[in-house]
């Protein structure tokens, strides 16, 4: 009697997976009859587009070549400073890297 509800079981269990298994292509032609019309659609209708006018020419301002003082000692002095930030930065991530490798175990 067991074997005969195993042998059923299996047997339903192959169907049920065999029809879910099949791959097919499915190929519809549909050939239609346009809807009947009543009356025409409207002509279209026309606009004349709006008229083109020119922009006037940007107006530019250049300053007359000469000699400009580029302030040489304020850029010196910001270039020292931004380079004392940043040695001053890299010394407080080393304390900081070193204080971590002795206490990270606490």
């Amino acid at each position: 009697m067991q074997k005969i509800l195993a042998v059923c079981a299996i047997a339903a269990a192959s169907i049920l997976v065999s029809g879910t298994a099949q791959a097919r292509v499915d190929v519809g032609i549909g050939i239609g009859i346009p809807g009947v019309v009543i009356a025409a659609p409207p002509p279209p209708v026309y606009y004349e587009p709006a008229p083109v006018y020119v922009a006037p020419r940007p107006v530019i301002v250049a300053p007359p070549p000469g000699y400009y003082d580029d302030d040489w000692q304020a850029r010196a002095w910001r270039e020292e400073q931004w380079r004392e930030q940043r040695w001053r930065e890299r010394e407080w991530r080393e304390r900081h890297r070193r204080w971590h490798r002795w206490h990270d175990d606490d």
